[in-house]
């Protein structure tokens, strides 16, 4: 049995022909939706861990259902906790986006536990691990971390002041930036559009290029996402599956009944 490769991974890594990575995010916690979403071209999905009501059961069976299709799951921790970060990897998991990352110690830290020893404190139990096919790879322990990508999101003053160090921490693939919990730092709570938070993240993913690393960002509108993109960004979010449904429900509703009422707000 072969080992699953990391095609986001290498995606990251390639050189940049123009072309960001574009990604969705999945709240809605479901595989069924997940498997909708999976055929419609995105190069990336990610099931949301931090604010998406998942938990290991619903992660595990949207892998399941996204393995069957030409995108790449990206799956968003909870917070930094590494026994959430081992289950997470034994299910099979291979690209994590972990949350408020504010130094270069804490990426030390989420890198050692996304490796085995002596390169990190990731434990072992591949015998009821997905992600070694149950035992069934017989090199998984030789390749098992350099099939790991790893992302850290920066979203806060302290975040923004780390990215050289955050990014000079080897083991680190990708630096995704988060517009919404930025723009709170700043003094700007919901408002991610702000001019001063759109400065912020354009200065942010020009230092993560220069650093080194793959540049990422959430922005659900498409011309600011476009704008982050032609600023470096590597790969980007566009969007949330549960807003998709709603302002998708709401305009249909009110081509009926001719109702006034806002979409939903950019998250």
């Amino acid at each position: 049995m072969q080992m699953p490769e990391n095609r986001f991974k290498r995606a990251l890594a390639a050189p940049t022909d123009g072309q960001p990575l574009i990604g969705l995010f999945l709240g809605l916690a479901d595989p069924y939706s997940a498997e909708i979403v999976a055929g419609t071209g995105y190069d990336w999905l990610m099931v949301d861990g931090e604010h998406g009501p998942n938990e290991l059961r619903t992660v595990l069976a949207q892998l399941q259902a996204l393995a069957a299709y030409p995108v790449s799951p990206v799956v968003r921790t909870a917070d930094h906790n590494t026994a959430a970060i081992k289950r997470l990897l034994d299910i099979g998991a291979q690209t994590l986006l972990v949350p408020m990352v504010e130094s270069g110690e804490q990426a030390r830290a989420l890198v050692a536990a996304t490796r085995y020893p002596p390169a990190g404190i990731r434990g072992v139990g591949t015998a009821l691990a997905r992600a070694a096919r149950w035992n069934g790879v017989p090199d998984y322990f030789a390749r098992a971390d350099e099939e790991v990508c790893l992302i850290l999101q920066v979203e806060s003053r302290a975040g923004l002041a780390a990215i050289e160090d955050i990014a000079a921490v080897e083991g680190v693939d990708g630096i995704f930036v988060g517009p919404s919990d930025l723009a709170a730092s700043l003094g700007y709570l919901g408002q991610p559009g702000h001019p001063e938070v759109k400065a912020a993240v354009e200065d942010a993913l020009a230092r993560i290029a220069a650093a080194g690393k793959a540049a990422g960002v959430f922005a659900s509108d498409p011309a600011t996402a476009r704008g982050y993109c032609e600023k470096g960004a590597r790969f980007a979010a566009v969007g949330v599956d549960t807003l998709l449904l709603r302002n998708a429900a709401l305009r249909l509703a009110q081509s009926f009944k001719g109702e006034s009422g806002a979409a939903g707000a950019a998250y």
